[in-house]
């Protein structure tokens, strides 16, 4: 690390703009980590995801333990102090609130995001808008950490099903 660079601490709330604009290297051990990280290469995905992602988000994800990820990145840009805490982690089977005919409102969002768009006003809106126990589905190509974690501060509750790695599907609910 050069004596000019500033030095950011990684920590599981530290954004990835800022990690890969403060260490532009780290984008290298990123695609080495998990194959999911390729997706950051994309453009648009770089300016949305990126922008708003914070690392513990990343490690869901990427599907890795979030102490590995902030001890790697860490340890590549000289810091050699360690994280303990694993914050990550999600449920992988169907919550009992879940089913199909209770879904009200759906939104493929994948078009939404190709046009270099963002969809997180519109999921706030039509979230706020469904009845106890209705459903919202949300489709996007990749898991879209920050997006469920500002609609579970409105009080929804939420689950992800990856159809494939290039679908997922998040569902809210209102309890």
């Amino acid at each position: 690390m050069s004596p000019d660079k500033p030095k950011l601490y990684i920590t599981p709330e530290t954004k990835l703009k800022d990690v890969l604009d403060t260490y532009p290297e780290l984008e290298r051990v990123l695609l080495e980590i998990s194959p999911a990280f390729a997706k950051l290469q994309n453009p648009l995905l770089r300016r949305t995801v990126a922008r708003v992602a914070n690392l513990k988000q990343v490690a869901q994800t990427g599907d890795i333990p979030l102490a590995d990820l902030i001890n790697r990145l860490r340890r590549e840009v000289g810091d050699e102090s360690t994280y303990h805490g694993d914050l990550s982690g999600s449920e992988s089977e169907k919550p009992d609130w879940w089913q199909e005919s209770r879904i009200a409102k759906r939104l493929d969002a994948r078009p939404i995001l190709e046009a270099g768009d963002h969809p997180l006003g519109r999921v706030l809106k039509e979230t706020q808008e469904l009845q106890q126990n209705e459903i919202y589905e949300l489709v996007t190509p990749f898991l879209p950490a920050p997006l469920i974690d500002k609609v579970k501060e409105q009080g929804l509750e939420a689950w992800t099903l990856e159809k494939n790695d290039q679908e997922f599907r998040t569902y809210f609910v209102r309890k």
